[in-house]
């Protein structure tokens, strides 16, 4: 068995960032053209395609991918995609731009051109259609939702020379790794079958179980986190380096695991961002996506295994990367261990229910974090983390971290 082949109907990896001359000769060119600037989550897009985690994608989508994307996973071309990908720009800067012409792409974030582009087609989009198929509600109160209502009125498609993979490299060294370079991990140890566990958060025991589980029946497993931007309230990357690494260390058998990150924003589009996360890691050539309860969810707005139903909807044959499901998993005092739902005979009084929302509202309160909650290294950097905090954000607690269904 070999490592999945990169996504697409060309099966190879398209990274879309230039180096040595012809990035210095594009610099330069970037000078002169009309500059037009973008969001953090447009930058986050760009250096994944740059990188080639979101291979096949030539630059951003057209009115047709769009669409297709939205109504249906699939681009003009038929290429399977569950989230749309595109720049917007204002009604007053596109009027400036002529189909044809090439402009630069600045990030302010950044303080640099992320990339040029040949703009192809100018349209406007419906927002509330995308919400409704993208984040299923238009409720502005979705932080998804917002995002799509806040993007300027017109966008605009067409192919992309990335020219910055921001600061990533020099922020995040050793983890910041391109798919070209996990690949090439995977096969130096000799590793065919990859589970991909996606975090935002640090890892507590159900983060750790998962992995396990994985590690049981896989090769090896990548903890793959975002690097990008998140809501208040969410632990930044830094600290949650320090305390998986802490914890790999600590609790994990050697060479069964590898830590890295991607520089994408959080979406929250939970059984649509479960797709994406699946469709990139096929690219970083892993086989599996765990896929565990709420996965890339906020609040109530999708049940918690959503994200897993959503495979069994698309398309037969749209990804080689296959999810790996697995059922709530908790604490159980009576079993004396982790556990989950399909192991579990016993009753909610006897199992202490995890979750990402829960730790944080925890640990932001100065509450006890009990062992069978997080290991109690893991607890301590992110006790240290929240004590240094000079402006705390409440933590709602959802009925899925409350453990009801």
């Amino acid at each position: 068995m070999a490592l999945p082949n990169p996504h697409g109907k060309e099966k190879k990896l398209k990274p879309l960032l230039l180096t040595g001359a012809e990035l210095e000769e594009e610099k330069k060119k970037a000078e002169k053209l009309k500059k037009i600037s973008i969001t953090s989550r447009e930058a986050g897009d760009l250096i994944m395609m740059g990188i080639g985690g979101f291979t096949p994608l030539t630059g951003f989508m057209t009115q047709a991918d769009w669409k297709g994307v939205c109504a249906d996973f699939k681009m003009a071309d038929g290429t399977f995609w569950p989230i749309p990908i595109t720049l917007s720009a204002s009604k007053a800067d596109a009027d400036g731009i002529k189909i044809g012409d090439e402009i630069a792409l600045w990030s302010d974030e950044y303080g640099k051109f992320m990339a040029t582009m040949k703009v192809t087609e100018k349209y406007t989009i419906d927002k509330d259609f995308e919400c409704k198929h993208i984040y299923r509600t238009t409720d502005i109160e979705h932080p998804g939702v917002k995002m799509v209502k806040e993007q300027a009125e017109v966008n605009l498609a067409g192919p992309v020379k990335v020219l910055s993979q921001g600061g990533f490299p020099t922020q995040y060294p050793g983890l910041f790794l391109t798919p070209a370079e996990t690949r090439k991990m995977f096969e130096e140890k000799g590793w065919n079958t990859v589970a991909a566990l996606q975090l935002r958060n640090p890892m507590h025991r159900s983060h750790e179980f998962l992995a396990k589980i994985a590690i049981e029946i896989c090769d090896g497993v990548l903890i793959h986190q975002l690097l990008g931007k998140l809501k208040p309230g969410d632990i930044p990357a830094e600290v949650r380096v320090k305390a998986i690494d802490k914890l790999v260390e600590l609790y994990f058998v050697k060479n069964t695991c590898i830590q890295a990150g991607y520089p994408l924003d959080m979406r929250y589009a939970g059984p649509r961002e479960a797709l994406l996360h699946a469709t990139f890691r096929q690219n970083y050539g892993c086989y599996y996506m765990i896929i565990g309860r709420d996965h890339a969810g906020v609040g109530e707005y999708y049940g918690p295994f959503d994200a897993q139903k959503i495979f069994d909807e698309i398309p037969e044959g749209s990804l080689e990367t296959k999810p790996l499901k697995i059922d709530w998993t908790f604490y159980c005092n009576k079993c004396d261990g982790m556990a989950s739902m399909r192991t579990c005979p016993h009753g909610k009084d006897d199992r202490v229910l995890l979750s990402g929302t829960k730790l944080r509202k925890m640990l932001s309160e100065g509450q006890e974090v009990s062992s069978k909650f997080s290991r109690p290294e893991v607890a301590a950097i992110l006790k240290e983390y929240y004590q240094g905090l000079t402006e705390k954000v409440e933590i709602k607690l959802h009925k899925y971290a409350e453990g009801e269904k």
